[in-house]
């Protein structure tokens, strides 16, 4: 009786599994929750044998269901200790939480893919609010050029340590200098609030639009205007020295902009700091499509002739896809720019035809798909955890079709897009994790039961 009635609870216990396991397949999750099952349930359908899985003496004892995977953060949890120079008076700590976000932003692995759109944002942030932070104790709102080469070497050592890329200096072409004055005249912070006006630049930047200030600008003006102040003091300077300019404006303006965003720093805490700086970063990456385009003659010799052979068409240009996929992720935004780009590229080249809604092209064909996916406009940092390992929040609005630019129309600001695209996804691109996980628990519940029931 007890025979039968083992029996006829792995039969049911079996009949759930096939159904759970089907349930993987039309959502698209893993099988290999089912091979695991499979391969432990003559453990339990032997009424004659042990209930509990046979393992080797000499062998490490293995789980009843094997369902969860071992944890991926061993490379990121056994960290190295950095060889700091000693030489830098930087507080690291004064922003711990934001290195630890660099050193997964920049994961050595996805560091060259994730550059332009989240890892290099991060890092500059990290490296202005260390500046701006170490201000409030030496006034200064930059650093001398020894002290910014032992302080770079430091940072990047650290990050490193935690699993950054250790080409992090080079994939963002950041220099000791970048973290000096520069040509701006001015990085003593009482001088500098001699000269800008302070409360107009906390009042446009304390609270800033992360929807709406890359079109309404409004720190992003006050920002301007503070670091222009700050370079009419190299003229009133060179009037009595007698000397004349020697730097672009352009340049000076910019290495003035970056003191004034340390400024800023300063008066924020970095959690603020960072939601300001990456913000206004997000504004500058979604202009520009980071894209770098081969020659197109494939394409055009594909389909050419009015697109005569649809099918040779289709090909050349999925193939000239797939290479600008292993380039970089992009933003949708970006996206949008980049179809922009490559559609005048042949339309010069006399393919007048839209060959984007010939050959079903969409605007996740312009990033990153292997391994990756579309990021929304804002894109946030990588996400590291023990179940699901590393993952981003990607836009789930990827499959809309490219845009087939008019001719002569030169990229669309994203201020003036036509399509309307959400900036934050309606959901994280890990669901298949974790409904996977949800699964695995409950199984794990069901066997629990089935084992307390026939025992």
């Amino acid at each position: 009786m007890r025979e039968l009635v083992v029996q006829s609870l792995c039969v049911y216990l079996n009949l759930l599994i096939v159904l759970i396991c089907k349930f993987y397949l039309f959502f698209g999750l893993s099988g290999s929750c089912c091979n695991s099952l499979h391969s432990a349930s003559p453990a339990i359908l032997n009424g004659n044998e042990p209930l509990l899985p046979v393992t080797s003496p000499t062998a490490a004892p293995q789980p009843f269901l094997p369902l969860l995977a071992p944890s991926p953060l061993g490379p990121f949890t056994n960290s190295s200790v950095p060889k700091l120079s000693g030489q830098c008076l930087l507080d690291f700590g004064a922003a711990q939480s934001m290195m630890s976000d660099a050193s997964i932003d920049c994961v050595a692995t996805f560091a060259p893919y994730l550059a332009n759109v989240v890892c290099c944002p991060q890092v500059e942030a990290t490296l202005t609010v260390l500046i701006g932070q170490s201000s409030k104790f030496s006034k200064e709102l930059a650093l001398n050029g020894t002290s910014a080469k032992h302080c770079l070497s430091d940072f990047q050592q650290i990050l490193v340590s935690q699993g950054a890329n250790n080409s992090l200096q080079q994939i963002c072409s950041i220099h000791a200098s970048n973290l000096t004055e520069g040509s701006c005249p001015v990085k003593d912070v009482d001088e500098f609030e001699s000269i800008v006006d302070t409360s107009n630049l906390i009042s446009s930047c304390e609270k800033i639009d992360l929807v709406n200030e890359c079109c309404e600008q409004v720190c992003q003006n006050a920002i301007s205007e503070a670091a222009k102040k700050l370079a009419l003091k190299a003229y009133d300077l060179m009037n009595i020295d007698g000397h004349h300019a020697v730097t672009d404006q352009s340049t000076r303006d910019g290495d003035c902009r970056n003191i004034v965003l340390r400024w800023l720093a300063n008066k924020h805490n970095p959690s603020q700091a960072k939601k300001v700086l990456r913000g206004l970063s997000n504004c500058k990456i979604n202009k520009v499509c980071p894209l770098v385009f081969p020659d197109v003659s494939p394409v055009t010799k594909g389909c050419h002739d009015g697109v005569s052979d649809q099918r040779a068409c289709c090909n050349a240009l999925a193939g000239y896809a797939s290479r600008l996929q292993k380039q970089s992720f992009t933003t949708n935004l970006q996206a949008l720019d980049c179809a922009a780009t490559l559609g005048m590229k042949l339309q010069k080249e006399n393919i007048t035809k839209n060959v984007y809604e010939l050959c079903h092209i969409s605007l996740k064909d312009f990033s990153l798909q292997e391994s990756g996916c579309l990021l929304p406009s804002m894109p946030s940092d990588v996400i590291l955890d023990q179940y699901s390992g590393i993952s981003f929040l990607c836009d789930l609005n990827d499959n809309i079709p490219a845009p087939w630019p008019s001719t002569s129309q030169l990229p669309a600001q994203s201020c003036n897009k036509t399509i309307k695209i959400p900036a934050l996804p309606a959901a994280a691109s890990g669901q298949r994790s974790i409904y996977s996980k949800d699964v695995k628990y409950f199984l794990l519940i069901v066997a629990s039961v089935v084992l307390t029931i026939i025992l």
